[in-house]
């Protein structure tokens, strides 16, 4: 059966008759839940069986954004709700070993949520460094300033969650830190000399740059390509991720959707894709656009595929007692917050 290079949202809390139908006759490489997909243990179970029974995989990649803090689409009061990056970031500053610690147990009991429910990719590590003019859409996702600390905590978070049996995607290569805007809702437009980003945000990357999958950043570098953001950009994803940052992972686009892009949503796909994305996300579950990036998305051959087999292959679960690892992580963040008076 072709699979084909998007991953894409769907509606609700099951598969309905229109995405049936879209996903037996243009089947994507993966879906992505979100917290609309998301009801109780056993539905979210229930969910992800029928989606791989619908593409006919039983490895196919589910994917959601389950960080902790802001970002955590599974919640109270079926699932733990777990502290922000920023919370680790802290913690660093007085005991690196004990932040890197507890960053790895989020790792691994967020993979170990997932994993029950028939998840097996999370959108974690966020590896963009904060700054001063850091738009607060990363703000305390982000787990600290320096180059180190954060490609020290985000590899230990990414160690838990493989270790649970679950695929991490690295966010947001080559860097969305120094971004003041929200391309949720505008183009960024980051005017850093090229210098500069590498021997920072871009090393960040390049540090972190054997994971399986990362995803792109809709920002425009001015002093390297000023016309396009990453996502689109041929010179950035050949020259800079693929290039200086040497990520040879799969490569897929932050969410289509999302108004930093512009124009049809076939043509997005297109662009993306040309510009060297392997494949194409797409989150918000609306039927006529998800036909429209499916148009706009073509069979996975060659090195994007060849990738995409790889990246499944990233993950080796190893057993653990998870009631002595969430006690310890209690303790531990329970400390943190004391130290910082919460």
């Amino acid at each position: 059966m072709a699979i084909f290079s998007y991953i894409s949202g769907i509606a609700g809390l099951a598969l309905s008759d229109d995405e049936h139908a879209l996903f037996a006759e243009r089947p994507p490489w993966g879906a992505i839940l979100f917290a609309r997909n998301v009801d109780t243990p056993d539905q979210v179970r229930t969910l992800t069986q029928e989606i791989r029974e619908r593409l006919g995989r039983a490895d196919a990649p589910i994917l959601i954004d389950q960080e902790g803090g802001r970002v955590q689409r599974m919640g109270p009061p079926n699932w733990p709700a777990y502290p922000p990056a920023r919370t680790y970031a802290d913690m660093y500053l007085d005991d690196p070993e004990a932040a890197g610690r507890s960053a790895w147990l989020s790792g691994r009991l967020i993979g170990e949520d997932l994993f029950e429910v028939g998840i097996n990719v999370d959108c974690l590590p966020v590896a963009d460094l904060s700054f001063p003019q850091t738009h607060a859409v990363i703000g305390d996702r982000a787990y600290g300033e320096s180059v180190e600390q954060v490609a020290d905590l985000a590899a230990s978070a990414t160690a838990g969650l493989v270790q649970a049996g679950v695929l991490p995607v690295l966010k947001h290569i080559p860097g969305h830190g120094r971004a003041s805007a929200d391309s949720h809702l505008e183009l960024p437009v980051v005017a850093t000399p090229h210098g500069e980003l590498a021997d920072t945000d871009f090393a960040v990357f390049r540090m972190l740059n054997r994971l399986p999958m990362a995803m792109t950043a809709h920002v425009v570098y001015a002093d390297i390509d000023p016309t396009s953001p990453a996502t689109t950009s041929a010179k950035m994803v050949g020259e800079i991720i693929r290039g200086e940052i040497g990520f040879d992972g799969l490569l897929m686009s932050d969410d289509l959707s999302m108004k930093a892009l512009r124009g049809p949503f076939e043509e997005r796909t297109a662009s993306a894709l040309e510009a060297g994305c392997d494949v194409v996300l797409h989150c918000n579950g609306e039927i006529e656009e998800m036909r429209s990036v499916a148009a706009g998305a073509h069979v996975l051959t060659g090195e994007p595929l060849v990738r995409a087999k790889g990246a499944l292959d990233h993950h080796s679960r190893i057993a653990c007692d998870v009631g002595s690892l969430r006690e310890e992580f209690t303790s531990l963040t329970n400390h943190q917050s004391a130290l910082d008076g919460h």
